[in-house]
C-alpha cells in the first residue's frame, strides 16, 4: 500500500472491558482509521466510549481484543519502550487540562520532549518550536511560566508542545472543555489552521456539536460502538441539494 494513503492510525475490531467477571464494556468491536492530514471529530454522550477510543488509538491503553495499528505497526507486539518511541515519532496529545509544568517556562515545557527523546533540542528544533509560538500568538510569552498566563494561553502552549515533534496526528481530548466559549472557539480555529498549514492530522473528542460540525469528518459513538461516520461536506451538500429540489 502507498504509505501516503495508509492510515496513520487504525483499529480493527477493538473492544475494551474494565473490571473482572462481567465487567463493563467501554468499546465493542470498533473499526476506525485516520488518514494523513485528516481532521476528525469524535462525538458522543458522557460514558459513550469516545475518550476510551482516543486512548486506544493513542496506545495509552491496550484493547481487551482486536488490534491497533500506528504507522502500520501492530501495537500489540511492542514493548513499552517501542510504544513510547512510536508515539513520540507519530502522535501528539492535547488534553482538557494543559498539564504544563509550572516550574518551567512554556518554551521549556514545549522543548521537553526533545530532552527526553534526544538529549536536547537541536537549533532547528528550537527554531521550529519558536515558530509555533509565533503561530499561536505567544511569541511574547514564551519565557513565562504557565501560572502567569490565562487559561486560553496555557492551552495554546499545550498545543505547541503537542506539535513540537512534528507528529502526523494530534489526539485532542476535550481541548476546549475548560475554556469559555470565546477562548474555546479560538483554540478550535487554531487547530484547523494548523491542520491546513502543516497538514497535521487531528482527532478531536468533543461534546460540542457546533465545533464538531467544523471538522471534515464526524464519528459518533454510543454505548461503545460507532453509530455514525460521515463526511461533513458531503452531508451538507446533500442537504443543500434536497432543499433546492423541494423549492
Amino acid at each position: 500500500m502507498d504509505k501516503r494513503k495508509m492510515p496513520v492510525v487504525k483499529t480493527v475490531g477493538i473492544s475494551k472491558r474494565y473490571g473482572e467477571g462481567v465487567g463493563t464494556w467501554a468499546l465493542r468491536g470498533v473499526n476506525f482509521d485516520v488518514a494523513p492530514g485528516e481532521f476528525v471529530a469524535i462525538v458522543g454522550a458522557s460514558g459513550s466510549g469516545k475518550s476510551t477510543l482516543l486512548n486506544m488509538i493513542g496506545a495509552l491503553d491496550q484493547p481487551t481484543s482486536g488490534a491497533v495499528y500506528i504507522n502500520g505497526q501492530n501495537t500489540s507486539y511492542l514493548d513499552e519502550n517501542a510504544l513510547a518511541a512510536l508515539r513520540g515519532d507519530t502522535l501528539g496529545f492535547i488534553f482538557q487540562f494543559h498539564y504544563l509544568l509550572n516550574e518551567f517556562s512554556i518554551l521549556e515545557n514545549a522543548l521537553m520532549p526533545f530532552s527526553i527523546r534526544k538529549g536536547g533540542p537541536s537549533r532547528d528544533d528550537r527554531q521550529w518550536v519558536e515558530e509555533l509560538f509565533c503561530r499561536v500568538g505567544l511569541q511574547d510569552s514564551m519565557h513565562c511560566r504557565p501560572k502567569q498566563l490565562s487559561g486560553g494561553q496555557q492551552q495554546r502552549g499545550a498545543i505547541v508542545r503537542a506539535l513540537a515533534n512534528r507528529p502526523k496526528v494530534v489526539l485532542a481530548d476535550e481541548p476546549t472543555g475548560n475554556l469559555d466559549s470565546r477562548n474555546g472557539a479560538m483554540v478550535f480555529d487554531l487547530l484547523r489552521e494548523l491542520n491546513t498549514t502543516f497538514g497535521t492530522g487531528f482527532v478531536l473528542v468533543t461534546h460540542d456539536d457546533r465545533l464538531a460540525r467544523e471538522a471534515a469528518r464526524i464519528v459518533a459513538v454510543e454505548d461503545g460502538r460507532i453509530v455514525a461516520n460521515y463526511c461533513v461536506e458531503e452531508v451538507e451538500r446533500e442537504a443543500s441539494q434536497l432543499r433546492h429540489s423541494e423549492k
